[in-house]
């Protein structure tokens, strides 16, 4: 028999343990109940009749609810839900040296976006201290940009004091995990190869836009000041 044909003809295997399947179970169990942070979820017993698995299998779908964050347990009330920390669990996974290639190229397009749709908050927060401080890290900065696509330290330092001017804890969290990966993308041979680089926006020019121009501007000005990186994933 063909092979195509016989795997067409076969039903996908799930390889899913009891386990796996129980703990999606549960995740949604407390979705449909609704419970929030603080509240006591089911007793064991309880968990083991509604989905029809024995106390070890929902002991141990438990035991990795507890290792992601979404549930502890408290003296005298069980286990109850908790506030996952999010950034914690990313962090410990997002190193670029583990990561498939599609999940890198998708973190650095992500940089990308946010930095360009940042505007309106920029201008909503920004101070005259952070114009200030932001002149202070410009002027160590080369006065052309078309030689300087990527320099680490510069871009931590710039791009690091404009996720703290959004006022965005979750933004500042996230860009912390999203440069190191950004930074390895760009050495790596993952994008296509660094075109002739064309002349764009600097982040001295930024700055000024930010001084005296509007979201609008900064949007169009940080969509040009990463215009070589989007060339390295477009046909530009």
């Amino acid at each position: 028999m063909n092979l195509a044909l016989l795997k067409n003809g076969m039903k996908s295997i799930d390889t899913s343990s009891l386990v796996d399947k129980v703990e999606d179970s549960l995740v949604e169990l407390l979705k449909e109940r609704k419970l929030s942070v603080g509240d006591v979820i089911p007793k064991e017993i309880e968990l083991a009749e509604t989905l029809g698995v024995s106390r070890t299998v929902i002991r141990e779908a438990l035991t990795r609810l507890r290792l992601m964050g979404l549930i502890e347990s408290k003296k005298k009330k069980g286990s109850v839900i908790t506030s996952p920390d999010l950034f914690g669990m990313m962090g410990k996974s997002m190193n670029p040296h583990i990561l498939d290639q599609e999940t890198l190229k998708g973190i650095f397009e992500i940089r990308l976006v946010l930095e360009i749709g940042m505007a309106d908050l920029l201008f909503h927060r920004i101070t005259k201290e952070d114009i200030r401080q932001l002149h202070q890290i410009v002027d160590d900065e080369p006065p052309a940009t078309q030689y300087h696509l990527f320099n680490i330290e510069h871009e931590i330092a710039f791009h690091g004091k404009l996720y703290e001017v959004t006022g965005n804890e979750t933004l500042k969290k996230f860009q912390k995990m999203l440069l190191p990966v950004f930074d390895y993308v760009h050495n790596s041979g993952l994008l296509k190869k660094q075109p002739l680089l064309k002349m764009f926006v600097s982040h001295k020019e930024l700055v000024e836009i930010l001084e005296n121009g509007d979201p609008e501007k900064f949007r169009n000005g940080m969509r040009n000041h990463l215009e070589n990186h989007f060339a390295r994933i477009f046909d530009l």
